[in-house]
């Protein structure tokens, strides 16, 4: 009995290391490293500031051109933010199901 389970910790060895060995391989070939993830930062944070600055300018402009009881400015800055955070959560939430995608067909 005793080859036996030494040929099981050899094969689950050898599956564990050709694992590690393709996902090295897969990252080298992506090169989905640290820059992948500096301009996803990058990519959230535009996708939250670009609405949010037009919606103030929105406001500021009809706070000068309709005045109300109320701030345009800060309806459509909150607006905006939401609406920039709407955008970057389906951006982050299609980016993840793509890698998760890959890393499924490369298990396979």
């Amino acid at each position: 009995m005793e080859p036996s389970r030494n040929s099981d910790q050899e094969n689950f060895f050898s599956e564990e290391v050709a694992k590690k060995e393709k996902r090295k391989l897969k990252a080298l070939k992506e090169k989905n490293g640290v820059w992948f993830g500096l301009g996803m930062m990058g990519m959230v944070g535009w996708s939250v500031a670009v609405p949010a600055l037009l919606g103030a300018a929105l406001g500021i402009w009809l706070d000068k051109s309709y005045p109300q009881t109320f701030s345009w400015t800060l309806t459509f800055l909150m607006v905006g933010i939401i609406g920039g955070v709407i955008i970057a959560w389906s951006w982050v939430n299609k980016e993840d199901k793509e890698v998760h995608k890959n890393n499924e067909e490369n298990d396979e």
